[in-house]
């Protein structure tokens, strides 16, 4: 069975499928009980498909990262990308991470992300392609947040972290090529 091979456990499979489903359900919940506790949060229905939009993509993405790979490094490498790049998208759609969410600046992050998923492509997911590709990612993360300090020094600085995700996916990845 498909859903249980991913780690030579009958069932358990079904199991972490479920709980991440659950997990990603209750994520979207969250706003909604929140809009009836506070006047704070304040979500549109397009707010609500937007987020289910990108919630069932990550998950999506990484079931399929879970069929297609039984490397426990690999998988993990693919969450961290896929963490990044989300939060990154998140962000910048919420606040922004140099200046505010309408600062045209912001649009180069959305540049490192399409550079990530055009390496992945390119180095065919073959894990030590994608550590050079994540490795590409961070260091591009960290120059364009750099290049923001012009804009926003504080908020440069804050995004600059968010290099730390796809460096560790690089690392991850090299690992999972070391045992591959």
């Amino acid at each position: 069975m498909a859903s249980n091979a991913d780690n030579g456990v009958r069932g358990s499979g079904s199991r972490w499928r479920a709980v991440g489903w659950g997990l990603a359900v209750a994520l979207l919940l969250l706003p909604f009980v929140a809009m009836k506790v506070t006047s704070e949060v304040n979500w549109s229905a397009s707010d609500f498909i937007f987020a289910a939009v990108m919630i069932g993509l990550v998950g999506g993405i990484f079931e399929v990262t879970v069929r297609m790979s039984p490397d426990p490094a690999y998988r993990a490498g693919v969450a961290a990308a896929l963490a990044a790049a989300f939060f990154i998208i998140w962000i910048n759609g919420a606040v922004g991470m140099i200046g505010s969410e309408g600062n045209p600046y912001n649009l180069f992050f959305g540049g490192v992300i399409l550079l990530a998923i055009v390496g992945a492509v390119a180095v065919r997911l073959r894990p030590a392609g994608m550590a050079l590709t994540m490795t590409v990612a961070g260091a591009a993360h960290v120059a364009v947040a750099l290049g923001g300090m012009a804009v926003d020094i504080r908020g440069s600085i804050f995004s600059a972290a968010f290099a730390l995700p796809w460096l560790l996916s690089a690392w991850l990845f090299r690992k999972a090529a070391r045992q591959g």
